[in-house]
């Protein structure tokens, strides 16, 4: 079965550790272009199948080796027949005879005869025209002068809370997944001692990212993965001042779960907090009185809106670059014509964007691929999300990044080719004799030059 589209987690649509962009390989892009060659060796695949529907559909089936590694398997009425011929091994190219005519069988392949002699299709050839999709900068967000920046407020008084206990909630019985952020505070008194021992704090969380803060004061992050284990642990040394002193901790989660068995069971946020001064007796927080904020306070006055915007204090960004827990904002006009448009967000570190108040979704260019790149770095915004000029666009960084550095990009197919010999089987979609090259373009361009021919 084939996905024929790919598409764009908006919004918080994605699952745990999910890039926002989806099958980006897809016949059909994540922007709607065609995925060349797979769109054109699908279709020709398409064309095989429909030649020899009628005994596919009412043929009788039967299979039999033609070697080691090799099957053919045949449907046929009385007068239609159709026979895919089958190749396991990944090395060799064996010649095998079927109905006393010989084919030769490329590495890890099938292919299709018509009529039980001609073959019409292979999987290991692909004589369609493929591309080069590119993305394009058409504006470099890069004048310091048009950012604004806003500190998201730490949280450090209990009184103010919305919810308070003495114990540690569940993450996702607090937030309802109305948001993937959920504020931990607790208060902590300390008292120095005479040898001026380290003090370290110890956190526990099934979230997928925690950060910590102590007296607003960001102290430390840690992160999970898809395939590690479910829990994450900070352990980190801090300043604390005599007396009173808070602890601000904030559970991230980076989408929901998507798989596996009793999910209804599953449970996330905040497990253990500890401190310890030196060698002193550990100091178990679970039991204290905890204060929870749902959401950061920009979510909740939906500063990343035309409308609210201006409900915050907006600064000049020079301070507060690569800071975490930072909201920027600027704007940008649209580019000219009908192509793709993309955000390249190489330069940031994770969080969310939103353009005209439409969340295009989560990002996190920080968390590398075994390669050493981001997952993503391209994050699609729709035509329809765009006007002409003077487009907000809003980010929230959790981690610390440089906005300056940000693009806005178009994206399309800029190059197409292909390639054919004497033994390559004719298009089947084109109905010809002959095998045959035609280069198309994606509607609304042309041709400009050949290259190569």
């Amino acid at each position: 079965m084939t996905q024929y589209h790919g598409g764009t987690n908006f919004g918080r649509f994605a699952s745990s550790y999910v890039t926002t962009s989806y099958y980006d390989g897809a016949p059909l892009d994540e922007y709607g272009l065609i995925w060349r060659p797979t769109w054109g060796h699908l279709r020709e695949l398409h064309a095989a199948v429909n030649l020899s529907s009628e005994p596919l559909l009412f043929g009788t089936y039967s299979n039999f080796s033609l070697g080691q590694e090799q099957e053919a398997h045949i449907f046929e009425t009385e007068l239609k027949c159709v026979a895919f011929l089958v190749n396991f091994d990944k090395h060799q190219s064996p010649t095998v005879v079927f109905r006393n005519i010989p084919f030769q069988l490329a590495p890890k392949s099938i292919s299709i005869l018509s009529e039980c002699r001609t073959v019409v299709f292979e999987t290991a050839k692909v004589n369609a025209q493929y591309g080069s999709r590119t993305a394009k900068v058409v504006e470099s967000l890069n004048d310091i002068h048009t950012w604004k920046a806003f500190k998201e407020p730490i949280p450090e008084d209990i009184s103010k809370a919305v919810y308070t206990g003495n114990q540690l909630f569940e993450h996702l019985s607090m937030t309802k997944d109305e948001t993937d952020y959920l504020w931990y505070i607790v208060s902590y008194e300390y008292r120095p001692s005479d040898d001026g021992q380290l003090v370290l704090l110890n956190a526990e969380s099934r979230a997928h990212v925690l950060h910590a803060f102590v007296n607003t004061e960001y102290v430390g992050c840690v992160h999970g993965s898809h395939d590690g284990p479910g829990n994450i642990i900070l352990n980190t040394n801090i300043s604390l001042k005599e007396g009173q002193n808070t602890i601000s901790l904030l559970s991230v989660m980076v989408g929901s779960p998507d798989s596996g068995a009793h999910m209804e069971r599953r449970s996330f946020g905040i497990r253990k907090v500890s401190i310890q001064q030196g060698q002193q007796p550990l100091h178990l927080l679970n039991n204290e009185l905890w204060g929870y904020q749902v959401g950061l306070y920009g979510e909740g006055k939906r500063i990343y809106t035309q409308e609210e915007s201006s409900s915050v204090e907006w600064t000049e960004i020079n301070s507060l670059t690569y800071h975490p827990l930072t909201w920027y904002k600027t704007t940008f006009a649209a580019p000219v014509g009908n192509d793709a448009v993309a955000l390249n967000l190489t330069s940031m570190g994770k969080g969310e964007v939103w353009v005209n108040g439409e969340s295009i979704g989560r990002y996190w260019v920080s968390f590398k691929a075994p390669s050493g790149q981001p997952s993503q770095s391209l994050y699609h915004i729709p035509q329809h999300f765009l006007k002409p000029t003077d487009n907000l666009l809003v980010l929230v960084e959790e981690i610390g990044g440089n906005p300056l550095e940000i693009t806005v990009n178009t994206v399309s197919i800029t190059t197409v080719c292909g390639s054919v010999n004497e033994l390559s089987s004719p298009a089947l979609h084109t109905q010809g004799k002959d095998p045959e090259v035609r280069l198309r373009c994606q509607r609304g361009k042309h041709i400009s030059a050949i290259e190569f021919a």
